[in-house]
């Protein structure tokens, strides 16, 4: 896909959401960082669930030390991949309170450095809780990027550094959320639901699906 197409296929995306925000609920980078961590293979909707209550009971990275393993695992077994995730969620809570004054870094290389945090969480919380122009790349940005022609790699890195040099500066901040909201909801992985698609026009699939099957 030309540079122009790319620009123009996210240029429509914006178009149909003025304001995107991600799905998952927070009310701080810390509740955010959690729940991202909780994210991983995982739906936003599931994670939604679980984490009111686990929240009320432990707001703070302080708190959540405090709770531990077995105690957040009360809170999250309804997700995947439980287990690891609330020895994950305890270890970088212990840490945000020893090594940053009980606050999230801002800083890429200190955000990775806590477990369960790669570099598509640290791009999350970067964008979402700090602003920064960050394109974090999931399954759905993956397949899409690569579907679409938008911009194809063969890991997520190389996906994330063509959207980013394709993203309209001015854009880069939202790309996130257009291009993962439009992967979740309409250019699925089973079926992809082109019928609705407002970037139809500059998508480069050559199998795209223009009528909906019965009963949708």
């Amino acid at each position: 896909m030309p540079p122009a197409q790319a620009e123009a296929f996210i240029r429509a995306l914006a178009a149909a959401n003025p304001s995107p925000r991600t799905e998952l609920e927070y009310k701080d980078p810390f509740t955010l960082l959690v729940a991202v961590v909780l994210s991983a293979q995982t739906t936003d909707a599931a994670v939604n669930r679980v984490t009111p209550a686990l929240f009320a009971a432990a707001p703070t990275p302080a708190a959540m030390a405090a709770l531990g393993e077995e105690g957040i695992a009360r809170y999250i077994r309804s997700i995947g991949l439980w287990q690891s995730k609330a020895r994950n969620v305890a270890a970088l809570s212990r840490l945000l309170v020893e090594h940053h004054g009980g606050q999230v870094p801002r800083e890429r290389e200190a955000l990775e450095a806590l477990p369960g945090v790669g570099r598509k969480t640290a791009n999350v919380v970067l964008n979402v809780a700090f602003g920064e122009n960050t394109m974090a790349v999931d399954t759905h940005i993956f397949r899409l990027g690569n579907r679409t022609g938008l911009a194809p790699g063969r890991t997520p890195r190389e996906v994330e550094d063509l959207l980013v040099a394709r993203c309209p500066p001015e854009l880069l901040r939202d790309a996130h959320h257009w291009l993962i909201l439009h992967g979740r909801h309409v250019c699925k992985a089973r079926m992809p639901e082109c019928w609705r698609c407002v970037a139809r026009a500059y998508c480069g699939y050559p199998d795209k699906v223009l009528v909906p099957p019965p009963g949708r």
